[in-house]
């Protein structure tokens, strides 16, 4: 790691400072925040959830999303009123833009921010002391948006702060599918593995840290293709398999996927690896194969139709939730009709669906045969409406079922404990507040919107 000096103010036994972060996107930038926090830490940064009194503020942001830059300046905005008035006070205020965002659009940011004073991609917030310190001594604005050579994993503290009995951990980053409808590959770069050596040691120390449930993350993070010790290659079937033996994680899930890297050994491990839960996220965007080759993903629908088939019959309880953009351009009625048959015939307990808009510099922002807007919203309402409904007999046919739930902290209630089921469901019972960090076993007893409700098996933990 580069060395770098202490900003002024920042010596040891001087007093803390503030760091505000505030994170829009996917659950990598939620890990990338807290990394960020983990970065900045030794140099006496301590979180704060008010921007007056906030000495630094990071904006981690994502590109995903329509009009993600507009809500970054709207942010942008004001903070600057808030940097005023802490100048006025005599105090000093950082403000840095990270993320996808500031990949894409960094000379727009400072050409229409200018009091921001940072400006860093995803790859390189592994350098923020640094980066904290030419702020401090040249006030001016610094930018790093390039795609550093060396492994930013590689320059991270050991010892992050705890996440809770569900801990997020990235072991790919990047992608190479160049799907004509996503920045990623611009703003994240070329897909990358972390050594198999590194991930098992962070997932050991989330383990030690009080994690019972450990999610891996990436971009495509089913094309992971991690070097082991030996110099071998591991897939990600043969890294849950390994992460499975550290006592004390119970459980494992892994998100988001790809279709095409969903190989033989990965399939198996949903059989043969009960730590690895019954629930899977597999983005397929669209059931017509014309849109599919147009939006560049490289498989037919028959092949989203087999490797599911082959799921439930590794894991005949898994549950499936997907992606879905309607209107891509080009898109007709009959693309349509075919995406709400796939997802007919292929049932989901949980989707996510969106209009298409145009990102930036992707090859379908200036693609012809534009689908009109009245005509997206009809096709997304349709289409929500048989996902709500799917999602709506999933959670009704768990009522009656007794399961292991991983309790994550407090209802809204007095006495009522939150947790998640086997397949992500949130869950609500009345318990012991000792329970939490823990599997409980319940029995599932209502299905609500978005929830459902169960009992403790009082038995079962009374003879624990």
């Amino acid at each position: 790691m580069t060395d770098c000096p202490i900003p002024s103010g920042t010596s040891p036994g001087a007093p803390r400072k503030r760091l505000l972060i505030r994170t829009w996107g996917c659950q990598m930038n939620v890990y990338d925040s807290a990394r960020m926090a983990d970065v900045l830490a030794p140099l006496g940064y301590a979180p704060t959830e008010d921007p007056a009194e906030a000495d630094m503020v990071v904006l981690n942001t994502c590109h995903i999303r329509e009009k993600a830059s507009e809500k970054v300046f709207s942010d942008l905005g004001r903070l600057r009123e808030t940097k005023k008035e802490r100048a006025a006070a005599g105090k000093a205020t950082i403000i840095a833009v990270a993320g996808c965002v500031a990949q894409a659009e960094g000379a727009e940011i400072t050409a229409r921010a200018p009091w921001v004073d940072m400006v860093l991609g995803p790859q390189t917030y592994h350098r923020l002391p640094e980066m904290v310190a030419r702020v401090a001594r040249a006030a001016g604005q610094v930018i790093e948006t390039d795609f550093p050579a060396d492994d930013k994993f590689d320059h991270l503290p050991e010892a992050g702060a705890p996440q809770g009995p569900v801990a997020f951990l990235t072991v790919q980053e990047g992608c190479d599918k160049f799907c004509s409808f996503c920045v990623v590959p611009y703003t994240r770069g070329a897909e990358f593995s972390r050594p198999v050596q590194s991930v098992l040691a962070e997932a050991r120390r989330l383990v030690a840290q009080g994690a019972r449930e450990v999610a891996l993350l990436g971009q495509n993070v089913n094309a992971y293709h991690g070097e082991a010790p030996d110099g071998r290659v591991w897939g990600l079937g043969r890294l849950l398999r390994a992460l499975a033996e550290i006592p004390g994680l119970e459980r494992l899930r892994y998100a988001t996927s790809h279709p095409r890297d969903m190989d033989d050994d990965l399939i198996a491990a949903h059989g043969e690896v009960p730590a690895l839960m019954p629930f899977l996220h597999l983005p397929v965007q669209s059931g017509s194969d014309r849109v599919l080759a147009a939006m560049n993903r490289g498989h037919k629908a028959e092949l989203f139709r087999r490797v599911v088939d082959r799921l439930r019959e590794a894991r005949p309880d898994i549950a499936l939730s997907s992606d879905f953009i309607v209107g891509h351009p080009g898109e007709t009625a009959a693309d349509h009709d075919a995406t709400m048959k796939l997802v007919e015939e292929v049932g989901f307990a949980l989707a996510y669906s969106f209009k298409y808009s145009p990102r930036p510099g992707t090859p379908a922002a200036g693609a012809p045969l534009q689908v009109p807007e009245a005509e997206k919203d009809a096709r997304l309402q349709s289409l929500q409406a048989l996902l709500r409904a799917q999602q709506a007999a999933f959670n009704a046919d768990c009522v009656g079922r007794d399961c292991d739930v991983l309790v994550t902290g407090t209802g809204r209630h007095a006495g009522q404990l939150a947790a998640r089921t086997p397949w992500l469901q949130p869950v609500h019972f009345t318990g012991p507040a000792s329970l939490i960090g823990g599997l409980a076993r319940v029995r599932l007893t209502a299905a609500h919107p978005n929830s459902l409700s169960a009992t403790l098996d009082v038995q079962e933990h009374a003879a624990a």
